[in-house]
């Protein structure tokens, strides 16, 4: 059995700064995109927050969040 993970928690005494998060990434219907892996791409899809459905013209390829690796044009 393990022990659950302790939540970190920033000190205002400490004199590290404070892990901020990175901002979502939002993709939109029609965006252009670049990928790492695949290249140029166009959304054509999108789930929720989820999920988005991207075609890069010899394939399609569906990313699920982080989106690591995928940015607007």
């Amino acid at each position: 059995m393990r022990k659950p993970e302790a939540v970190r928690r920033h000190l205002p005494t400490s004199p590290f700064k404070a892990r901020t998060e990175a901002p979502r990434k939002h993709f939109a219907l029609g965006d252009r995109v670049t990928h790492d892996a695949y290249g140029l791409g166009r959304v054509i899809g999108v789930e929720g927050d989820t999920a988005v459905l991207v075609d890069f013209g010899s394939r399609q390829e569906r990313i699920a969040e982080p989106y690591r690796g995928m940015f607007n044009l």
